[in-house]
């Protein structure tokens, strides 16, 4: 489903590089773990991919299920069915969280040729997401994530994703700011929309996150390479031995 071959990218202001070769394959139904270091490029990972324009590429490509995910612009990534969950979901003053749910299925439906969805289809859809997630209708109701706990950013994300019913999950550090009951609802809700037609990375500094999204595939990215691979078993690891081994693998 998604193919990176030699992925080089930079930011685009001064020209810094970040990633330096990235080779990764994320095949149908299978959940990929990217651990790794502060500064080694996980979240630079999950801009680019979802097509945010602070990056250039300057070599390699990424195909999203046979094609060429780069030429794409960020809103045709999404009706491909790419999704983005941030780490730090910012506040959108103004903007209803129903609304903007609304708003963001239906352009999605267009997209794809698909009708829009009624309201009443839409409530449904919403209602039975929301109560998985813990997520209240007054919640819904108010400014998107203003006001919000960081749980709660959290939970409005996953319902998203929910919703949207993307193929492709990047998770970029879920798990940040959570307190383990938030963690545990989180994660439930990932887990829920695991199937054999989607695939999943998440990205996580912590095993913690992995012992409930437990992964198929781990792999280790340190200074804009991904340096190690393996099974759950090298997110223990990591937790018991750091990151010290793969930051010299990767000078």
């Amino acid at each position: 489903m998604l193919e990176i071959k030699n992925l080089h990218a930079r930011i685009a202001e001064d020209e810094t590089e970040i990633l330096r070769g990235v080779d990764l394959t994320v095949n149908a139904g299978e959940v990929h773990a990217i651990m790794g270091p502060n500064g080694s490029g996980k979240s630079t990972l999950s801009y680019v991919l979802a097509g945010k324009d602070d990056y250039e590429i300057t070599e390699g490509e990424v195909l999203f299920n046979g094609e060429n995910m780069l030429d794409m612009d960020p809103d045709e990534r999404a009706a491909a069915g790419m999704f983005l969950a941030f780490q730090y979901p910012i506040e959108i003053p103004g903007v209803a969280t129903m609304e903007f749910l609304k708003t963001a299925m239906n352009a999605q439906r267009k997209a794809r040729g698909e009708d829009v969805l009624s309201i009443p289809d839409f409530m449904k859809r919403v209602k039975a997401a929301a109560a998985h997630l813990n997520v209240s209708m007054d919640m819904l109701k108010r400014p998107l994530n203003v006001g919000f706990s960081g749980g709660e950013k959290k939970r409005a994300e996953i319902l998203q994703m929910s919703l949207l019913e993307p193929k492709l999950c990047v998770l970029d550090e879920t798990d940040s700011g959570l307190d383990i009951d938030a963690l545990r609802v989180v994660s439930d809700g990932v887990n829920k929309l695991r199937s054999p037609e989607r695939a999943m990375v998440v990205i996580t500094h912590y095993q913690r996150l992995l012992d409930h999204i437990v992964p198929d595939v781990v792999h280790v990215l340190s200074k804009g390479k991904i340096v190690k691979t393996g099974d759950k078993d090298l997110a223990l690891d990591l937790e018991k031995h750091g990151y010290a081994e793969y930051i010299d693998t990767a000078a």
